[in-house]
């Protein structure tokens, strides 16, 4: 602060002004200026605030800039009295105990615990409380938490990491600290911070933070598992170097991400869970292995969230099974889905291409599941490997290595199920209802009396109806019908159907099957 703005800092405003966080009508800035703005009167404070929307200006008020933003329209002047500095943290536990305590007598059991949990402090939440930080003595902060595990100081008026470690430095068995929507000044001396030593869980989200950021706040956090970086200035990534080695969960959604740089985080050795949701990914590759190998790198992630993307190359998923221990996948909202006529058949495509997946945007995949989706695969692409040169003969197989790289598993598949037959192969027919009709023959194997059923229906239709329109045909009894099918291309084989929310299609039956039903 300059000469002429400390002369005009009256009892109102801290001395320590400049730099801190404030809240104007519910809404948090930062302190850019402190001062006067001829030709008007009095004191102002030049703020940046949170959410750019609700500024004014960059800081310039009639040609002369007092202070700088990050947007534009980012900032504004306020009159002290309009701005509130916060509360110590002390102050913030007394004033939240205190009103637990006033109303325990008249909440229900599930309140109640947690007013005993907050007595015991173990899991302190002061959100939006406007914590600024605590000039308070070591026994101060102990008497009121002396052994907090969790705590939550999101969305409050926090300006810097040196705040944080004055309130985290007398607890020592803190594993879980929540510092989303705040924002902080890089600490003094990262190397010797140790505020932060047994930290396991952190969110920082909408934090306005950049990843050389995070990397130079990283050695404060040597056992850190969880990091939560949701919506922050991140886009190029840089490797981790000495640091994050203990990371097993990291959040990166909603950071438009230079895509290239992702493969930095590939030696993170013990990287389980990956959010990449929403960060404008459309390519993905591990140059280090061909198709149909296993990659070095990630070697122990198991699950990827890459929902609302750009995604929109069969390529970029092929890649993904090069990955060796991904069994885990969400794939919601990407192009690439929009291509097929109906999300079923993109995620029998999904579940194919990935050879370990077991679970799919949160459903559970069954080994019907995944034989259903891979011998629809073969079916479907059966005719453009033949025309590649594959050969229903292991020894005249010479499949293209463009097919090759297009379907990395196709062989693996062949050598699973058999080459289709010629009456197997699905042809490219236009989108029509026509199309997609299937006569179907329903029997009753322990019903010898009835006849059997001949129905043509479409193959988008759900096993649910299928079951619906069965009950009203064979009028059986208000039990659970059971269905499988038999398939003559497949000898002796009975599949189950055992998924009322899945199509005909997604067992792949076809025009001829035969469907067995059977109840209780």
């Amino acid at each position: 602060m300059g000469t002429d703005q400390m002369s005009a800092v009256d009892t109102e405003v801290p001395s320590d002004a400049l730099g801190r966080r404030v809240s104007c009508d519910g809404e948090r800035a930062t302190v850019r200026f402190v001062g006067t703005v001829p030709p008007t009167k009095g004191l102002w404070l030049g703020v940046e605030w949170d959410n750019p929307e609700r500024g004014k200006h960059d800081g310039t008020h009639e040609g002369v800039q007092y202070f700088t933003c990050r947007h534009p329209n980012g900032g504004s002047f306020v009159r002290p009295k309009k701005a509130s500095f916060g509360v110590d943290y002390v102050a913030a536990i007394r004033e939240l105990s205190s009103t637990l305590e006033d109303h325990e007598e008249n909440v229900d059991d599930e309140i109640s615990m947690f007013v005993s949990r907050l007595k015991s402090l173990q899991v302190v939440s002061l959100t939006m409380k406007d914590v600024y930080g605590s000039s308070d003595s070591e026994d101060d902060i102990r008497a009121v938490t002396p052994d907090v595990r969790t705590l939550d100081l999101a969305a409050n008026l926090l300006s810097s990491w040196d705040d944080v470690a004055n309130i985290t430095q007398h607890m020592e068995h803190l594993q879980q600290l929540l510092l989303s929507d705040n924002r902080l000044r890089l600490p003094s001396d990262p190397l010797a911070q140790h505020a932060f030593s047994s930290l396991k869980i952190l969110s920082l989200q909408n934090c306005a933070l950049t990843w050389p950021q995070l990397l130079q706040c990283a050695p404060m956090w040597p056992q850190l598992e969880e990091l939560y970086v949701k919506n922050n200035d991140i886009t190029q990534l840089q490797r981790p170097v000495g640091v994050l080695e203990s990371l097993k969960l990291l959040d990166l959604s909603h950071n438009q991400l230079v895509e290239d740089s992702i493969l930095s985080l590939s030696q993170l050795p013990r990287l389980e869970y990956l959010n990449l949701s929403k960060t404008g990914l459309s390519v993905l590759q591990f140059t280090d292995v061909p198709p149909g190998s296993k990659t070095a790198m990630f070697p122990v992630l198991n699950t990827l969230l890459l929902n609302h993307n750009n995604i929109s190359e069969w390529c970029v998923v092929n890649e993904l099974d090069k990955l060796p221990s991904l069994v885990e996948l969400s794939f919601r909202y990407n192009p690439l889905l929009s291509r097929e006529k109906n999300l079923q058949t993109a995620d029998l495509l999904l579940v194919t291409r990935l050879s370990q997946l077991t679970t799919l945007n949160k459903s559970q995949l069954t080994r019907e599941d995944r034989r259903g989706a891979e011998l629809m695969y073969i079916k479907m692409f059966g005719e453009a490997w033949l025309q590649a040169g594959g050969h229903r003969d292991p020894e005249k197989s010479r499949p293209s290595m463009q097919f090759t790289s297009e379907h990395p598993r196709f062989h693996t598949l062949i050598h699973k199920y058999g080459a289709p037959e010629e009456s197997e192969l699905k042809k490219q027919q236009p989108f029509a209802l026509k199309n997609q009709l299937l006569n179907i023959t329903f029997v009753c194997p322990d019903e010898a009396d009835r006849k059997p059923i001949i129905k043509k229906l479409p193959d988008s239709m759900l096993v649910q109806k299928v079951k619906g329109l069965l009950y009203r045909l064979l009028k059986v009894p208000g039990t659970q019908i059971q269905l499988s099918y038999t398939n003559s291309k497949i000898e002796g084989t009975e599949i189950e159907i055992d998924n009322d929310l899945k199509s005909l299609q997604f067992y792949s039956i076809e025009d001829g099957d035969t469907v067995l039903v059977r109840w209780a």
